[in-house]
């Protein structure tokens, strides 16, 4: 169980073993290089100090193992290409191994989850949901009905009074009268008021009673 969980720890042991192996090997492999081309470059110093002394014999050799030193280099260094060329294809197979396991375990723990989840129970436990809910909604439509006396009132009875009452006021703005507009003030001067000529009026008045006279005659 905790193998299919947590993966594989022996396989795992065995992989991160041999990736050390191979580091350990590698770094020797590097160390013998750098040891090898410091020679080489000794012997070529030597080589130079026997020409110089005339001894071309003496440098010949010196040469010579030169190039015996340059062939393990190059050996060396086709050794730790091979040995990256096997770290590499370690590393992907390691990756490889552990996606597969990480996707068996998912693969397990959906079909645990799934056993542990029957279909039944689902339906059983919508089936509970949906009773709770027309419960609760018929409790609340209890609670929303009205008591008492103002359970006897027609509901259609108060809608045609309503309809009634609503007429009724829109029939009295109709005939309200409409407000006449205020008059405009009248402007009173504020200076004296003329005298009327009285004595003008008076003489007119008596000439016209002579020539009433005058005419009855």
């Amino acid at each position: 169980m905790f193998s299919r969980i947590f993966g594989k720890p022996k396989q795992e042991t065995n992989a991160l073993t041999t990736l050390d192996k191979l580091n350990e090997t590698l770094e020797m492999l590097e160390k013998k290089e750098k040891v090898l081309i410091k020679k080489a470059a000794q012997e070529v110093e030597k080589a130079r100090e026997f020409t110089r002394a005339k001894n071309k014999r003496a440098a010949i050799q010196c040469l010579k193992r030169k190039r015996l030193y340059e062939q393990q280099i190059e050996q060396l260094g086709n050794f730790q290409l091979r040995i990256h060329d096997q770290m590499i294809m370690l590393e992907g197979a390691k990756a490889t191994t552990e996606t597969v396991d990480a996707l068996r375990t998912g693969a397990s723990a959906m079909k645990a989850m799934q056993k542990a989840t029957n279909i039944d129970d689902v339906d059983k436990t919508m089936d509970e949901i949906n009773e709770q809910t027309e419960n609760m909604k018929q409790i609340q439509e209890a609670l929303s009905a009205p008591l008492g006396a103002a359970a006897d009132f027609d509901e259609d009875e108060l809608e045609a009074e309503l309809e009634e009452l609503e007429g009724a006021e829109l029939e009295e703005q109709l005939l309200q009268p409409a407000t006449t507009a205020p008059a405009a003030p009248v402007h009173v001067p504020t200076g004296p008021r003329p005298v009327r000529p009285a004595q003008k009026q008076t003489a007119e008045e008596d000439e016209l009673a002579a020539l009433q006279a005058e005419m009855a005659l």
